[in-house]
Parts: structure tokens; C-alpha cells; sequence
């Protein structure tokens, strides 16, 4: 593998986690979840550093923890938070490097929203709507407000209708 630092991104429920996980099995290469990162970095979760300190706050913790963990000498799989590609020049600065590759996991809105709704107390973003009708709003409105820089990463897979070790398996192909 040529690649250093393989990033997965997307829209929060998206699948970047399981699939980052399912591809450190494949591949035998440590794998983080830049939000778990955060969290152990600055021993704090994500939710209470929202509620503490605010987005923009959490959106510098998250560049710097994203620069710390480009910066390791060491190949490794890395799933980003889904704002992480919007903030700052965050996109610019992840192509910026020959050895990343980034695989933005494209996922419908209906498939992100059911998802999204299980987990909806542990998602700052969304934690106030109260209804599947509202979330498949917020949800489509970001997607389509962050389509510009997802589409900036240098593959695209679609989701949809697979399974997570297809998903794997297609990206793996795309490495080699």
C-alpha cells in the first residue's frame, strides 16, 4: 500500500466509522475515529465540549487533532466527523498531501436520517429536532450545503443497497 493515511468522509451516519473498522481488519492498519480522538485528546466528549465551548471551538480542537494525526509518521485509516471537510481549509489541506487518499462515502438522505434517529442524543447537530420529517430536512439541507467539499476527495463511493464488506472491499480495490 503506497498510501500513508487512507480518509474516509461523509455525512455524519454515513458508515465512515464501521467501514474504517471493517478495513483495519482487512488491511492490518490502525484505525481512528477522529472524534474519539478528540475526546481522549482533550478528555472531554464531543457534546459537552458544544455545549461548553461551541462549534467554532470544537471545529479549532478538531483541526488540531486532525493535523496531529496527519503529521504521525505512521499508515493508518482515519474517519472524519462529517463537518470536518467544511471548516477552515480542511479539504484543501488533506489533498494537499501524496500520500492521503480520501474516499468520501456517499450515502442517501432516507438511509442517514433512519440512522440519525436512533443515535439522535449523541449528535449535538441534531439532538433538538424532534421528528423524522425534520431530521430528513436538516439532513438533506447539509448534504446538499456540503456537497461541494465532499465531492473534492479523490473517490466517491455510493452506499447505497451494500454492505459494509462490499463497501470495504470496493475501496481496497481503489488502493491498489
Amino acid at each position: 500500500m503506497k498510501t500513508s493515511k487512507i480518509i474516509l468522509l461523509g455525512y455524519m451516519g454515513s458508515g465512515k466509522t464501521t467501514v474504517g473498522k471493517k478495513l483495519k481488519e482487512k488491511l492490518n492498519v490502525p484505525f481512528w475515529d477522529l472524534d474519539d480522538y478528540i475526546e481522549q485528546k482533550f478528555n472531554s466528549t464531543i457534546s459537552s465540549i458544544f455545549k461548553l465551548r461551541g462549534e467554532m471551538y470544537f471545529r479549532e480542537k478538531e483541526r488540531q487533532a486532525l493535523e496531529d494525526l496527519l503529521e504521525n509518521d505512521k499508515r493508518m485509516i482515519i474517519s472524519l466527523g462529517g463537518g470536518t471537510p467544511c471548516y477552515y481549509d480542511n479539504m484543501e489541506y488533506l489533498i494537499s498531501f501524496e500520500d492521503v487518499k480520501t474516499f468520501y462515502l456517499h450515502a442517501d438522505v432516507e438511509t442517514i436520517s433512519k440512522r440519525l434517529e436512533l443515535e439522535k442524543d449523541k449528535r449535538p447537530l441534531i439532538s433538538h429536532l424532534k421528528n423524522m420529517d425534520e431530521i430528513n430536512d436538516f439532513v438533506g439541507k447539509h448534504l446538499f450545503e456540503r456537497k461541494e467539499f465532499y465531492t473534492k476527495a479523490d473517490f466517491m463511493i455510493v452506499t447505497k443497497k451494500k454492505s459494509v464488506k462490499s463497501i470495504a472491499l470496493e475501496l481496497e480495490k481503489l488502493l491498489t
